[in-house]
This record gives structure tokens, sequence and C-alpha cells, in this order.
């Protein structure tokens, strides 16, 4: 068996057992390798996912405000060392004045997180007492984190957080003019080819969006009902996550940055370079914090492969890519665990050598 047919069959299966609904795209350059669609885009009306849908990715939104915020370094409107409450005059809140863009970009503010994702707190609960429809700014965030205490002070550790990006946002619109998702659409989708992708409310209809729902199981796993994500999150996209693409658009961006087209040809290394130590792994390897990126290293030093997850109710994301097989995947799913077990799967094939090199 081939591994294209090795993956399709295990994706086959996951779709049938309820554990994958979404799409999954493999490149190497201009070439297309693997491109399926599984599942449904409606669970209620049983509409089938496609290959033009378009899947929330949550936190894969992050390397869109990462590029962005590239992009006014290159323009001499921010630098690494712009100071956040400084710049965006926060001086009334706990977020430290030492925290600055380089810090927020690696996850090393050390600022307190809305929902502190490493301490297990829920990012839904957040909006059991506040209305999710309140939050559609990216201002509306602040009531949540700025009177948060500090995990560590800046540069002394590395925690990943959401609000970082959050502040990341409120910088580009001040150094814009412009909201945070008018300067994504206008400087990041369109020079990128992105012609498919956008900031699309759950409150709208929007055509070709996926609706998010879980399944809710009982003790032997079987699926009693499906549980609809519309308040889980802000309604619309924002720095931090929730921005709507293609399997294809997203190829398209992650192939932009790596040709240049989005950021000056120094911006462009260091988005591709390891930043942050974040953790070890077994065997030696192992994993750091870039800008937006996470990469994985061996024991001498070698980036195997970068890539960015996202993961909210309803919604999974997960790009990735290996730069000595040549080889991208995009895994896109509306369903919070549909993403993991699957890049598992084809990252096992891909190190193994099953899909050649490049």
């Amino acid at each position: 068996m081939t591994a294209a047919a090795a993956f399709h069959a295990y994706l086959t299966d996951r779709a049938a057992r309820d554990a994958f609904s979404g799409v999954a795209l493999l490149t190497r350059g201009d070439e297309t390798l693997f491109a399926e669609a599984y599942g449904y885009a409606s669970r209620a009306w049983q509409v089938p996912a496609g290959l033009h849908t378009r899947f929330d990715i949550a936190s894969v939104t992050k390397l869109f405000t990462a590029v962005a915020t590239l992009q006014l370094i290159d323009q001499g409107a921010l630098a690494f060392e712009t100071r956040a409450v400084e710049y965006l005059q926060l001086t009334d809140t706990t977020i430290d004045p030492a925290a600055n863009v380089y810090h927020l970009l690696t996850h090393t503010s050390g600022i307190g997180d809305d929902a502190d994702e490493e301490a297990g707190e829920s990012y839904a609960a957040l909006f059991v007492a506040r209305p999710n429809y309140s939050v559609t700014t990216t201002a509306d965030f602040l009531p949540g984190f700025r009177h948060k205490p500090a995990n560590f002070a800046p540069g002394q550790g590395c925690r990943y957080c959401n609000v970082g990006y959050v502040l990341l946002g409120l910088m580009i619109e001040r150094a814009t003019g412009l909201t945070y998702r008018d300067y994504v659409r206008r400087h990041v989708f369109a020079p990128a080819g992105m012609a498919h992708s956008g900031f699309f409310r759950m409150d709208r209809v929007e055509p070709d969006v996926a609706e998010g729902a879980d399944p809710l199981r009982d003790a032997a796993g079987a699926v009693t009902a499906w549980k609809r994500n519309i308040y889980s999150y802000p309604p619309i996209g924002s720095p931090d996550g929730g921005a709507h693409v293609t399997s294809e658009d997203i190829n398209r961006f992650l192939r932009a940055v790596q040709g240049g087209a989005l950021l000056s040809p120094a911006l462009t290394a260091a988005f591709f370079t390891p930043q942050v130590l974040y953790q070890e792994r077994p065997g030696g390897q192992t994993e750091y914090n870039g800008y937006g990126l996470w990469f994985r290293r061996d024991a001498a030093g070698r980036v195997l492969s970068y890539a960015k997850e996202g993961i909210n109710a309803g919604a999974s994301a997960f790009l990735r890519h290996w730069p000595a097989a040549g080889v991208t995947v995009v895994l896109l799913s509306n369903l919070e665990d549909g993403v993991w077990r699957p890049m598992d799967f084809v990252a096992a094939q891909i190190e193994a050598g099953e899909w050649g090199t490049g």
C-alpha cells in the first residue's frame, strides 16, 4: 500500500467513527501529493466537507499576526524592542512595562493570559459570565487579562500566551490606523493570494464555512449528541485566533513567506529561525519557539520540522513543514480533537521516508 493510500484509509476510518471531519493536504513545492476531504462541513445538514471549505484555524491565525508585526518592523513602524505598555499607553494594568515585541512574539513575556492553557484553564469558561458576543474588537479582550498577575518577568521564561498576540494586534492597529482584520486582509491575505480566506462571524451566514461541533459520547464511546461551539469563544476572529481559510490558502501563505513575498530577506530568514528554547524532548530533540512558529530540532541542532497548530471548541488546525523532505502538511477540522492523531500518523510516514525526499 502506498503512503497516500494508507493515509486515506486511516482518515476514512476516523471519519467513519466521527473522529475526523475536515481536509488533509500534502504538497512538495508546486506538487500536490495528497488532497482529500472527509466528513461534514455542516453536521446538522449533512453537508460534506470539500477542498473549497473554509475552516476556523484557531491559533494558526497567530502566524498572520506575526508576519504583520514583522512587516511593520521592516517598515520601521515597530521594533523588536518596542515595549507594549508604553506604546499602547496601558499604564493602568499589571502588564510588565518591560514586555516588548520580541517577548510577545516568542511567548517569553510572562504576562498573565486570559485563559492560561498551560495551567489547565478553559477558554470557553471565560464566557460563562461574560457574553462572547460582546468581544468583537481587539480592545474588547483587554478586561480579561489587564489585571492578571504575571507568571515571570519578561525574558525569564517561556510560556504559551494568547494575549501576547492580542497586544501585538493592538500595536498593529495603532501603527497603521487600520483594524487588525483589515490590515491582514490587505497586507497578508492579498499578497499571498489567499482569495478565499477571511474573518467570518459565527452569527452570519457565509458560504463554504464549516460549522464547528464536537461529539458528546457515552461511557462506551458512542456519540449521543453533538455540541456546537457558538458560545465557546468570540464570534469573529482576532489576532490570537479564529481566521477562516481553505487548505490551499494556508499552503499559499506558507509558500509566500518561504519565497520572500511578505517579508524582507532578513526577516524572512528570522521567521524560519528558532529563537527561544521551549522544552527538551526524549532522544536529544528540542522544541523552540520562533516568531509564531515552533521548531523541532535534533541533537545536532538541525531543524527537523516547523509548525503551528490551533485548537478550540469545534475547531483544530495544523500546518507543518519538513525541510529535508520538502513536504508541507495542512490538516483542518471542525472538531476540537480532529487533527492531532492524523498529524502523528502522517508525520511518522514522512519521517520514515514514505513520502519520498525533496
